[in-house]
């Protein structure tokens, strides 16, 4: 398969998302930005790009029975922001108690396997409703940090949960190109090492113990699917991605198209 990404233009890139995130804000008489900050990269990189903005920047912590490993990278990527940035503040609202009571309010019906899934996905859209509480209150845009191939890519997201935002100014990089733009935002090397997770299930398991692939792996078949190129020459393994990749974008496809509106013919107006 070909290769996911080529060389690029790190700096320019920055400078391009940091001009186009103040420009969206001047244009929308926004007043600053509020970044939910997990303690991964995609959160890091889009929090330090905004901070560069010079625009107030919230970066807001929302843990909900988090791992404290997830909880002490995130605080220390604040802390850091902070100390290099004066227009940047973090704050911590911890939802577990609120998530808790919303389980206890839901009634137990469905799946088990299902019903997990849908308590996973409410965590996220507790967030976005935290998120855009504290970005109403100031007149802040809530700034996505969903990449391409979660975005465009597999559907790697909630729907109205992460998937809910203002802006999304890493949404047209791939997960190795977040990478390079983390070491050059000087992002710490626990966040840069850390395993993505999407920090939904209250465990240890991760992004590519949830997809079945790595993102490098996705990012391959992304390409490979663009590409048009034929399936032929393509390794066991790669094969085996590329039909992963294949089903979660025909699965999560309602999450990356607009919302299907059923028009009245004229003929049912007269």
């Amino acid at each position: 398969m070909p290769k996911a990404t080529n060389e690029m233009n790190t700096e320019g890139i920055i400078e391009h998302i940091v001009g186009w995130l103040k420009d969206y804000a001047e244009r929308s008489g926004a007043a600053g930005f509020v970044v939910g900050v997990s303690g991964g990269i995609d959160s890091a990189v889009t929090s330090a790009l905004a901070a560069r903005t010079g625009f107030p920047v919230i970066g807001l912590e929302m843990p909900i029975h988090q791992q404290r490993s997830q909880q002490s990278r995130a605080r220390a990527h604040l802390e850091s922001l902070a100390r290099r940035f004066d227009n940047v503040r973090s704050e911590s609202i911890d939802l577990s108690d609120a998530f808790d009571r919303l389980v206890d309010a839901l009634p137990v019906t469905g799946e088990s396997g299902l019903r997990a899934l849908a308590l996973a996905n409410s965590r996220a859209r507790l967030r976005m409703t935290a998120l855009y509480y504290v970005a109403a209150a100031h007149r802040f845009l809530v700034t996505g940090t969903g990449n391409k191939i979660e975005d465009f890519g597999v559907g790697f997201f909630t729907k109205y949960g992460d998937g809910g935002v203002d802006v999304s100014p890493i949404a047209d990089l791939v997960k190795t190109e977040v990478y390079r733009l983390g070491a050059a935002l000087d992002v710490s090397p626990e966040i840069m090492r850390a395993a993505p997770t999407d920090g939904l299930w209250g465990d240890h398991r991760s992004d590519e113990d949830q997809l079945g692939a790595s993102y490098e792996e996705l990012e391959r078949a992304m390409a490979h699917v663009e590409s048009g190129a034929p399936e032929r020459d393509v390794s066991a393994r790669e094969a085996e991605v590329l039909a992963i990749y294949r089903r979660l974008h025909e699965a999560n496809r309602h999450k990356m198209t607009p919302i299907p509106v059923c028009s009245i013919p004229d003929r049912l107006r007269e």
